[in-house]
């Protein structure tokens, strides 16, 4: 009885830590929804990578840091991952294995010719790409790599009020 109690309770604890990691499937509204459509003064990073982009890996702990360097203030960093959607499991393990504690989504948009000039009208659909918004409204946009000083100067210039 013992041991059963033991096993129900590892398998309680091990979806616990695969939930949180878990990666939401969404589409352009759902993410807006998330993002543009906030009625509060919190600031919205919006990273869009992917698993097989060498530069959105090499910038992805800068955005990791800046999280844990802002996180008493209202700023909210989400990944979204432009993989495909056959490949959510590669993101998922990805996420997992770059212990990523931000939200992490993968977009389902489809045709990247609609919905880019959605997020910007000067983003010509590489990555990464940045964007921030707060009280609704898009503030910041930057179509390649940060460094650790860039993201952590714009997210604290983007996060003071007077």
């Amino acid at each position: 009885m013992l041991l059963r109690i033991q096993l129900i309770w590892v398998v309680f604890l091990l979806s616990f830590t695969l939930a949180e990691n878990r990666v939401s499937v969404v589409n352009m509204e759902q993410l807006q929804n998330q993002t543009i459509r906030k009625g509060n003064d919190s600031l919205y990073v919006v990273n869009f990578w992917a698993t097989w982009c060498r530069p959105c890996i090499q910038e992805l702990p800068y955005f990791q840091s800046a999280s844990e360097k802002f996180s008493g203030k209202k700023v909210k960093f989400l990944f979204v991952s432009l993989n495909s959607l056959k490949e959510l499991k590669i993101v998922e393990t990805f996420a997992i294995n770059k212990k990523i504690k931000q939200q992490v989504l993968l977009l389902n948009a489809g045709n990247p010719n609609v919905w880019i000039d959605k997020v910007d009208s000067t983003w010509s659909g590489s990555i990464p790409a940045t964007v921030m918004y707060k009280n609704g409204q898009k503030i910041f946009f930057k179509e390649g790599e940060f460094t650790q000083t860039e993201i952590d100067s714009i997210t604290q210039l983007k996060t003071y009020t007077p």
